[in-house]
């Protein structure tokens, strides 16, 4: 990882993360564990944000999925953890659109917020990957996020859980909304409830991520954490230790296999 050096901009823009960071109401794909925050967090995420806006203007798209690197997935053969959708804005600043889980608790709600917060602090690599839908896919996805508020909630299930099942409307992961979100978007007739934003999904081929967990993991992670559920799973798959959920990952490849957006571009400092 690269060594960073503060310029003043950099130096005005961590001291208001600073100051907002106390009053963040929640977290996706990073850790909700409190502690101070520090200022090499605070110039690696703004690099990383520099850099991603770099290279989101140099892509010309104006509207993207994003991904962080926000949790350690690797035995789970996963790389990025948080998922949400990028749009720019007249004034060419980016945005993100995405769902974040209240700390602690199994609620969740849509959120947009800048690069800056987006990469804030805590997170496992200090990396990014976005893909760039293809011409069609953007016009329908930037009429939805430059929209009323409404038309981001239609779709959003407050309850939440990290591996809530690809195909139950019992939870909602944040990956989870940001694909039942497009297929709201490209089929808005048709995708007027979660359930037939995921028709849309399968008849469009997308397969989510499968976790390997056992039965101590799973009844740890329920009984520790209010945000962690697997009562919405089948019983067949959930007891043959098989969580489909939705992954960032999943989403990358699918979107390419779909030919719905080109292979995603990785950024790392």
């Amino acid at each position: 990882m690269r060594a960073f050096k503060l310029t003043p901009l950099l130096g005005a823009c961590c001291l208001a993360l600073a100051m907002a960071a106390h009053h963040a109401p929640a977290e996706a794909g990073r850790s909700c564990e409190r502690k101070p925050l520090d200022a090499q967090s605070f110039g690696l995420g703004m690099q990383l944000a520099e850099r991603t806006a770099q290279a989101l203007d140099a892509s010309g798209a104006q509207v993207v999925f994003l991904a962080r690197a926000g949790q350690d997935l690797s035995k789970y053969r996963l790389h990025y953890s948080h998922l949400g959708i990028a749009y720019k804005r007249e004034d060419g600043a980016w945005r993100v659109v995405h769902k974040l889980n209240q700390c602690g608790s199994a609620r969740a709600s849509i959120y947009s917020q800048g690069l800056g917060d987006f990469f804030l602090d805590d997170l496992w690599h200090y990396e990014a990957a976005f893909a760039v839908p293809d011409p069609a896919v953007q016009a329908r996805l930037l009429g939805l996020v430059k929209g009323p508020r409404t038309q981001l909630l239609q779709l959003n299930e407050p309850a939440y859980s990290v591996v809530s099942y690809a195909w139950g409307q019992k939870y909602q992961q944040s990956n989870q909304w940001a694909i039942e979100t497009l297929a709201m978007a490209m089929e808005p007739s048709a995708a007027t409830t979660r359930a037939r934003a995921q028709a849309w999904l399968q008849f469009k081929g997308y397969e989510p991520g499968t976790i390997t967990l056992g039965p101590l993991t799973r009844l740890g992670g329920r009984i520790s954490s209010a945000n962690v559920a697997f009562d919405d799973h089948p019983n067949e798959k959930r007891f043959s230790d098989r969580i489909e959920t939705v992954t960032a990952d999943s989403v990358f490849a699918w979107l390419k296999r779909s030919r719905m957006a080109a292979a995603p571009v990785e950024l790392s400092l």
